[in-house]
Protein backbone atom coordinates (compact mmCIF):
# COMPACT_ATOMS: atom_id res chain seq x y z
CA UNK A 1 0.00 0.00 0.00
CA UNK A 2 1.28 3.41 -0.98
CA UNK A 3 2.57 5.65 1.79
CA UNK A 4 3.67 8.55 -0.43
CA UNK A 5 2.68 12.11 0.37
CA UNK A 6 1.93 13.91 3.62
CA UNK A 7 -0.98 12.80 5.82
CA UNK A 8 -4.21 14.62 4.98
CA UNK A 9 -5.29 17.23 7.52
CA UNK A 10 -8.83 15.87 7.60
CA UNK A 11 -7.43 12.56 8.80
CA UNK A 12 -5.34 14.29 11.49
CA UNK A 13 -8.14 16.52 12.70
CA UNK A 14 -10.93 13.99 12.81
CA UNK A 15 -8.79 11.22 14.29
CA UNK A 16 -5.62 12.80 15.65
CA UNK A 17 -3.87 9.59 14.70
CA UNK A 18 -1.61 7.97 12.13
CA UNK A 19 -2.46 4.39 11.11
CA UNK A 20 0.04 1.60 10.59
CA UNK A 21 0.07 2.46 6.88
CA UNK A 22 -1.52 5.34 4.98
CA UNK A 23 -5.13 4.38 4.31
CA UNK A 24 -5.90 6.97 1.65
CA UNK A 25 -9.24 5.38 0.80
CA UNK A 26 -10.52 6.15 4.30
CA UNK A 27 -9.50 9.80 3.89
CA UNK A 28 -11.43 9.90 0.61
CA UNK A 29 -14.44 8.15 2.08
CA UNK A 30 -14.54 10.64 4.95
CA UNK A 31 -14.33 13.58 2.53
CA UNK A 32 -17.22 12.15 0.51
CA UNK A 33 -19.27 11.75 3.69
CA UNK A 34 -18.68 15.43 4.49
CA UNK A 35 -19.89 16.38 1.01
CA UNK A 36 -22.94 14.20 1.62
CA UNK A 37 -23.60 16.15 4.83
CA UNK A 38 -23.64 19.39 2.81
CA UNK A 39 -26.06 17.90 0.28
CA UNK A 40 -28.20 16.54 3.13
CA UNK A 41 -28.67 19.99 4.62
CA UNK A 42 -29.33 21.51 1.20
CA UNK A 43 -32.12 18.97 0.75
CA UNK A 44 -33.63 20.29 3.99
CA UNK A 45 -33.48 23.84 2.62
CA UNK A 46 -35.58 22.83 -0.37
CA UNK A 47 -38.32 21.11 1.55
CA UNK A 48 -37.34 17.61 2.68
CA UNK A 49 -39.61 17.15 5.70
CA UNK A 50 -37.35 18.33 8.53
CA UNK A 51 -36.94 22.03 9.41
CA UNK A 52 -33.68 23.87 8.75
CA UNK A 53 -32.34 27.36 9.44
CA UNK A 54 -33.67 28.52 6.11
CA UNK A 55 -36.27 26.88 3.88
CA UNK A 56 -37.54 27.99 0.55
CA UNK A 57 -41.29 27.83 -0.05
CA UNK A 58 -43.53 26.94 -1.70
CA UNK A 59 -43.53 23.25 -0.85
CA UNK A 60 -46.00 22.21 -3.53
CA UNK A 61 -44.09 19.60 -5.53
CA UNK A 62 -45.02 16.10 -4.26
CA UNK A 63 -42.36 14.34 -6.35
CA UNK A 64 -39.60 16.68 -5.16
CA UNK A 65 -40.72 16.24 -1.57
CA UNK A 66 -40.71 12.45 -1.85
CA UNK A 67 -37.30 12.31 -3.51
CA UNK A 68 -35.65 14.79 -1.13
CA UNK A 69 -37.26 13.23 1.94
CA UNK A 70 -36.12 9.78 0.81
CA UNK A 71 -32.63 11.14 0.22
CA UNK A 72 -32.53 12.63 3.74
CA UNK A 73 -33.80 9.46 5.42
CA UNK A 74 -31.36 7.29 3.49
CA UNK A 75 -28.46 9.55 4.50
CA UNK A 76 -29.57 9.68 8.11
CA UNK A 77 -29.64 5.92 8.31
CA UNK A 78 -25.89 5.55 7.96
CA UNK A 79 -23.63 8.52 7.13
CA UNK A 80 -23.06 9.90 10.64
CA UNK A 81 -22.57 6.37 11.96
CA UNK A 82 -19.94 5.90 9.24
CA UNK A 83 -18.10 9.02 10.45
CA UNK A 84 -18.09 7.67 14.01
CA UNK A 85 -16.87 4.30 12.70
CA UNK A 86 -13.90 5.92 10.97
CA UNK A 87 -13.14 8.14 13.97
CA UNK A 88 -13.19 5.12 16.27
CA UNK A 89 -10.83 3.24 13.97
CA UNK A 90 -7.97 5.68 14.51
CA UNK A 91 -8.47 6.42 18.19
CA UNK A 92 -6.61 3.41 19.73
CA UNK A 93 -3.43 4.03 17.73
CA UNK A 94 -3.29 7.66 18.79
CA UNK A 95 -3.55 6.75 22.47
CA UNK A 96 -1.00 3.95 22.01
CA UNK A 97 1.59 6.43 20.76
CA UNK A 98 0.82 9.52 22.80
CA UNK A 99 -0.87 8.31 25.97
CA UNK A 100 -4.36 9.29 27.18
CA UNK A 101 -3.34 12.66 28.63
CA UNK A 102 -1.70 14.04 25.50
CA UNK A 103 -4.44 12.53 23.36
CA UNK A 104 -7.17 14.38 25.30
CA UNK A 105 -5.23 17.65 25.23
CA UNK A 106 -4.96 17.42 21.45
CA UNK A 107 -8.62 16.51 21.09
CA UNK A 108 -9.72 19.45 23.22
CA UNK A 109 -7.87 21.70 20.79
CA UNK A 110 -9.02 20.09 17.56
CA UNK A 111 -12.59 19.36 18.63
CA UNK A 112 -13.30 21.66 21.58
CA UNK A 113 -12.40 24.95 19.88
CA UNK A 114 -14.71 24.32 16.89
CA UNK A 115 -17.53 23.38 19.29
CA UNK A 116 -17.16 26.72 21.09
CA UNK A 117 -17.00 28.55 17.76
CA UNK A 118 -20.17 26.79 16.66
CA UNK A 119 -22.11 27.61 19.82
CA UNK A 120 -21.24 31.29 20.05
CA UNK A 121 -20.67 32.30 16.40
CA UNK A 122 -21.61 29.88 13.63
CA UNK A 123 -24.92 28.71 15.04
CA UNK A 124 -26.25 32.23 15.78
CA UNK A 125 -25.28 33.31 12.26
CA UNK A 126 -27.03 30.26 10.79
CA UNK A 127 -30.17 30.72 12.90
CA UNK A 128 -30.60 34.23 11.56
CA UNK A 129 -31.85 32.37 8.51
CA UNK A 130 -35.19 31.97 10.30
CA UNK A 131 -35.60 35.74 10.07
CA UNK A 132 -35.03 35.66 6.32
CA UNK A 133 -38.06 33.46 5.68
CA UNK A 134 -41.61 34.81 5.26
CA UNK A 135 -43.36 35.57 8.55
CA UNK A 136 -46.31 33.50 7.32
CA UNK A 137 -44.05 30.45 7.45
CA UNK A 138 -42.14 31.13 10.67
CA UNK A 139 -44.48 33.32 12.72
CA UNK A 140 -41.55 35.69 13.35
CA UNK A 141 -42.64 39.30 12.91
CA UNK A 142 -39.81 41.22 14.61
CA UNK A 143 -36.23 41.74 13.51
CA UNK A 144 -33.48 40.14 15.62
CA UNK A 145 -31.75 42.23 18.30
CA UNK A 146 -28.92 41.60 20.74
CA UNK A 147 -31.51 40.37 23.23
CA UNK A 148 -32.24 37.58 20.73
CA UNK A 149 -28.64 36.33 20.85
CA UNK A 150 -29.00 33.85 23.77
CA UNK A 151 -31.84 32.11 21.97
CA UNK A 152 -29.64 31.67 18.90
CA UNK A 153 -26.93 29.68 20.71
CA UNK A 154 -26.58 26.01 19.88
CA UNK A 155 -24.41 23.22 18.52
CA UNK A 156 -25.94 22.81 15.09
CA UNK A 157 -24.08 20.22 12.99
CA UNK A 158 -21.19 20.40 15.47
CA UNK A 159 -23.20 18.07 17.71
CA UNK A 160 -21.17 15.36 15.95
CA UNK A 161 -17.88 16.91 17.06
CA UNK A 162 -19.18 17.37 20.62
CA UNK A 163 -20.37 13.76 20.79
CA UNK A 164 -17.08 12.52 19.36
CA UNK A 165 -15.27 14.46 22.09
CA UNK A 166 -17.44 12.70 24.70
CA UNK A 167 -16.65 9.31 23.16
CA UNK A 168 -12.93 10.16 23.11
CA UNK A 169 -13.01 11.03 26.80
CA UNK A 170 -14.84 7.80 27.53
CA UNK A 171 -12.36 5.68 25.62
CA UNK A 172 -9.35 7.46 27.13
CA UNK A 173 -10.86 7.01 30.60
CA UNK A 174 -11.29 3.30 29.95
CA UNK A 175 -7.66 3.04 28.84
CA UNK A 176 -6.48 4.85 31.98
CA UNK A 177 -8.57 2.54 34.16
CA UNK A 178 -7.21 -0.59 32.52
CA UNK A 179 -3.67 0.84 32.77
CA UNK A 180 -2.38 -1.21 29.90
CA UNK A 181 -1.89 -0.88 26.19
CA UNK A 182 -3.70 -3.56 24.23
CA UNK A 183 -1.21 -5.22 21.90
CA UNK A 184 -1.67 -4.99 18.15
CA UNK A 185 -2.92 -8.18 16.57
CA UNK A 186 -0.29 -10.28 14.83
CA UNK A 187 -0.74 -12.95 12.23
CA UNK A 188 -3.78 -13.45 10.03
CA UNK A 189 -6.72 -11.41 11.29
CA UNK A 190 -10.01 -13.10 12.06
CA UNK A 191 -12.77 -11.08 10.41
CA UNK A 192 -16.30 -11.53 11.83
CA UNK A 193 -18.44 -13.92 9.81
CA UNK A 194 -21.87 -13.29 8.37
CA UNK A 195 -23.57 -14.73 11.44
CA UNK A 196 -21.74 -12.33 13.77
CA UNK A 197 -22.58 -9.39 11.52
CA UNK A 198 -26.23 -10.45 11.40
CA UNK A 199 -26.37 -10.69 15.20
CA UNK A 200 -24.83 -7.21 15.45
CA UNK A 201 -27.47 -5.79 13.09
CA UNK A 202 -30.33 -7.32 15.07
CA UNK A 203 -28.85 -6.15 18.40
CA UNK A 204 -28.38 -2.64 17.00
CA UNK A 205 -31.95 -2.60 15.68
CA UNK A 206 -33.31 -3.72 19.06
CA UNK A 207 -31.33 -1.09 20.96
CA UNK A 208 -32.46 1.59 18.47
CA UNK A 209 -36.09 0.51 18.76
CA UNK A 210 -35.94 0.66 22.56
CA UNK A 211 -34.31 4.11 22.77
CA UNK A 212 -36.84 5.47 20.27
CA UNK A 213 -39.59 4.57 22.71
CA UNK A 214 -38.17 7.40 24.83
CA UNK A 215 -36.61 9.68 22.20
CA UNK A 216 -38.34 9.31 18.81
CA UNK A 217 -36.61 10.21 15.58
CA UNK A 218 -36.45 13.95 15.07
CA UNK A 219 -36.73 14.82 18.75
CA UNK A 220 -33.94 17.05 20.02
CA UNK A 221 -32.32 16.47 23.41
CA UNK A 222 -30.28 19.08 25.30
CA UNK A 223 -27.59 18.12 27.80
CA UNK A 224 -27.08 20.29 30.90
CA UNK A 225 -27.92 23.58 29.12
CA UNK A 226 -30.32 24.37 26.29
CA UNK A 227 -27.63 25.21 23.73
CA UNK A 228 -25.96 21.78 24.01
CA UNK A 229 -28.59 20.37 21.69
CA UNK A 230 -28.26 16.94 20.08
CA UNK A 231 -30.79 16.42 17.28
CA UNK A 232 -30.37 12.68 16.65
CA UNK A 233 -30.06 10.98 20.04
CA UNK A 234 -32.42 8.35 18.61
CA UNK A 235 -29.34 7.09 16.72
CA UNK A 236 -27.12 6.93 19.81
CA UNK A 237 -26.86 3.10 19.77
CA UNK A 238 -25.55 3.30 16.20
CA UNK A 239 -23.10 6.12 16.92
CA UNK A 240 -21.64 4.54 20.04
CA UNK A 241 -21.73 1.02 18.61
CA UNK A 242 -19.93 2.07 15.44
CA UNK A 243 -17.30 4.05 17.36
CA UNK A 244 -16.54 0.97 19.50
CA UNK A 245 -16.64 -1.24 16.40
CA UNK A 246 -14.15 1.08 14.70
CA UNK A 247 -11.76 0.78 17.64
CA UNK A 248 -12.03 -3.02 17.46
CA UNK A 249 -11.48 -2.89 13.70
CA UNK A 250 -8.17 -1.08 14.25
CA UNK A 251 -6.93 -3.79 16.60
CA UNK A 252 -7.70 -6.53 14.10
CA UNK A 253 -6.91 -4.75 10.81
CA UNK A 254 -10.47 -5.40 9.66
CA UNK A 255 -10.71 -2.50 7.20
CA UNK A 256 -7.60 -3.55 5.29
CA UNK A 257 -8.58 -7.22 5.24
CA UNK A 258 -12.33 -6.90 4.72
CA UNK A 259 -13.21 -9.48 2.02
CA UNK A 260 -14.45 -8.00 -1.23
CA UNK A 261 -17.34 -10.48 -1.26
CA UNK A 262 -18.51 -9.09 2.09
CA UNK A 263 -18.56 -5.58 0.69
CA UNK A 264 -20.76 -6.77 -2.17
CA UNK A 265 -22.99 -8.59 0.30
CA UNK A 266 -23.29 -5.36 2.27
CA UNK A 267 -24.60 -3.48 -0.77
CA UNK A 268 -27.02 -6.31 -1.58
CA UNK A 269 -28.33 -6.36 2.00
CA UNK A 270 -28.83 -2.59 1.98
CA UNK A 271 -30.74 -2.71 -1.30
CA UNK A 272 -32.87 -5.65 -0.18
CA UNK A 273 -33.70 -3.93 3.12
CA UNK A 274 -34.69 -0.75 1.27
CA UNK A 275 -36.98 -2.64 -1.11
CA UNK A 276 -38.61 -4.81 1.55
CA UNK A 277 -38.44 -2.94 4.86
CA UNK A 278 -38.36 0.79 4.08
CA UNK A 279 -41.83 0.95 2.43
CA UNK A 280 -43.31 -1.22 5.17
CA UNK A 281 -41.95 1.10 7.86
CA UNK A 282 -42.94 4.35 6.11
CA UNK A 283 -46.44 3.46 4.91
CA UNK A 284 -47.30 0.19 6.63
CA UNK A 285 -47.54 -1.51 3.24
CA UNK A 286 -45.15 -3.48 1.10
CA UNK A 287 -43.80 -1.72 -2.01
CA UNK A 288 -45.65 1.53 -1.30
CA UNK A 289 -43.89 4.65 -0.04
CA UNK A 290 -46.43 7.23 1.10
CA UNK A 291 -45.36 9.72 3.75
CA UNK A 292 -48.05 10.82 6.18
CA UNK A 293 -48.25 13.29 9.04
CA UNK A 294 -48.62 10.48 11.59
CA UNK A 295 -45.08 9.15 10.85
CA UNK A 296 -45.53 6.08 13.03
CA UNK A 297 -42.06 4.82 12.11
CA UNK A 298 -40.30 7.45 14.26
CA UNK A 299 -40.70 5.56 17.53
CA UNK A 300 -43.01 5.35 20.55
CA UNK A 301 -43.00 1.56 20.47
CA UNK A 302 -44.98 1.18 17.24
CA UNK A 303 -44.30 -1.94 15.17
CA UNK A 304 -43.37 0.24 12.20
CA UNK A 305 -40.63 1.77 14.35
CA UNK A 306 -39.21 -1.72 14.87
CA UNK A 307 -39.22 -2.32 11.10
CA UNK A 308 -37.57 1.06 10.51
CA UNK A 309 -34.90 0.31 13.12
CA UNK A 310 -34.14 -2.98 11.39
CA UNK A 311 -33.97 -1.15 8.04
CA UNK A 312 -31.61 1.60 9.14
CA UNK A 313 -29.40 -0.81 11.08
CA UNK A 314 -29.07 -3.03 8.00
CA UNK A 315 -28.42 0.04 5.85
CA UNK A 316 -25.74 1.35 8.18
CA UNK A 317 -23.82 -1.90 8.40
CA UNK A 318 -24.33 -2.86 4.76
CA UNK A 319 -23.31 0.51 3.28
CA UNK A 320 -20.27 0.81 5.55
CA UNK A 321 -19.08 -2.63 4.46
CA UNK A 322 -19.79 -1.88 0.82
CA UNK A 323 -18.22 1.57 0.64
CA UNK A 324 -15.10 0.61 2.58
CA UNK A 325 -14.43 -2.16 0.07
CA UNK A 326 -15.37 0.04 -2.90
CA UNK A 327 -13.12 2.92 -1.85
CA UNK A 328 -10.28 0.53 -1.02
CA UNK A 329 -10.38 -0.87 -4.57
CA UNK A 330 -11.06 2.34 -6.48
CA UNK A 331 -9.73 5.27 -4.46
CA UNK A 332 -6.65 3.94 -2.65
CA UNK A 333 -4.24 6.59 -3.84
CA UNK A 334 -3.32 10.19 -3.05
CA UNK A 335 -4.16 12.30 -6.08
CA UNK A 336 -4.22 16.10 -5.96
CA UNK A 337 -8.02 16.39 -5.91
CA UNK A 338 -8.47 13.65 -3.31
CA UNK A 339 -5.74 15.17 -1.16
CA UNK A 340 -7.33 18.62 -1.37
CA UNK A 341 -10.79 17.34 -0.44
CA UNK A 342 -9.42 15.31 2.46
CA UNK A 343 -7.28 18.18 3.71
CA UNK A 344 -10.16 20.65 3.82
CA UNK A 345 -13.10 18.35 4.63
CA UNK A 346 -13.12 18.98 8.37
CA UNK A 347 -13.20 22.75 7.89
CA UNK A 348 -16.06 22.31 5.40
CA UNK A 349 -18.02 20.34 7.97
CA UNK A 350 -17.58 23.12 10.52
CA UNK A 351 -18.51 26.10 8.34
CA UNK A 352 -21.00 24.73 5.82
CA UNK A 353 -24.30 25.58 7.56
CA UNK A 354 -24.16 29.39 7.43
CA UNK A 355 -22.74 29.23 3.91
CA UNK A 356 -25.61 27.21 2.47
CA UNK A 357 -28.18 29.32 4.37
CA UNK A 358 -27.04 32.54 2.75
CA UNK A 359 -26.29 30.93 -0.60
CA UNK A 360 -29.86 29.60 -0.74
CA UNK A 361 -31.20 33.01 0.32
CA UNK A 362 -29.20 34.71 -2.43
CA UNK A 363 -30.77 32.31 -4.97
CA UNK A 364 -34.34 32.84 -3.75
CA UNK A 365 -35.46 34.84 -6.80
CA UNK A 366 -34.22 32.32 -9.36
CA UNK A 367 -37.33 30.83 -10.92
CA UNK A 368 -36.70 27.09 -11.14
CA UNK A 369 -38.44 23.96 -10.02
CA UNK A 370 -37.48 22.51 -6.65
CA UNK A 371 -35.24 19.71 -7.91
CA UNK A 372 -33.36 21.82 -10.53
CA UNK A 373 -32.83 24.51 -7.92
CA UNK A 374 -31.53 21.96 -5.44
CA UNK A 375 -29.10 20.72 -8.10
CA UNK A 376 -28.01 24.28 -8.91
CA UNK A 377 -27.47 25.07 -5.23
CA UNK A 378 -25.44 21.88 -4.80
CA UNK A 379 -23.18 22.76 -7.75
CA UNK A 380 -22.57 26.19 -6.20
CA UNK A 381 -22.40 25.21 -2.52
CA UNK A 382 -19.80 22.46 -2.58
CA UNK A 383 -17.05 24.47 -4.34
CA UNK A 384 -17.94 27.52 -2.23
CA UNK A 385 -17.56 25.55 1.02
CA UNK A 386 -14.17 24.18 0.00
CA UNK A 387 -13.02 27.61 -1.20
CA UNK A 388 -13.89 29.23 2.14
CA UNK A 389 -12.26 26.31 3.98
CA UNK A 390 -9.10 26.85 1.92
CA UNK A 391 -9.01 30.54 2.86
CA UNK A 392 -9.66 29.87 6.54
CA UNK A 393 -6.91 27.28 6.75
CA UNK A 394 -4.39 29.79 5.45
CA UNK A 395 -5.00 32.05 8.45
CA UNK A 396 -2.44 32.02 11.31
CA UNK A 397 -2.87 29.09 13.72
CA UNK A 398 -6.06 27.96 11.92
CA UNK A 399 -4.41 24.84 10.50
CA UNK A 400 -3.74 23.60 14.04
CA UNK A 401 -7.51 23.37 14.54
CA UNK A 402 -8.95 23.06 11.04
Amino acid sequence: MSQDGPPSNLHRVMTDAEPRARLHYLDHLRACLVILVVLHHLALVYGAASPFYYQEPPFDDPLAFMLLAGFVLLNQSWFMGALFLLAGYFTPGSIDRRGPGFFLKARLTRLGIPVLAAIFLLEPVSRLGFYLMPASLTGITEAPTWSTYPALLGLGPLWFVAMLLIFDFGYAGWRMLTRKRPPATTGKPSFPGYLSIGVFIVALALASYLIRMIVPLGEQVSLFVSFLDFPTIAYLPQYLGFFVLGAAAYRHNWFRDLPGSMGLAGFVAAIAATVLLFPLAISGQMFSVQFSESALFVGNGHWRSAVYALWDSTMAVGLCLGFIVLFRHVFDGQGRLGGFLSEHGYAVYIIHSPLIVYLAFSMRDIDLGTLPKFAMAAVAAIPACFAVAYILRRMPLASKVL
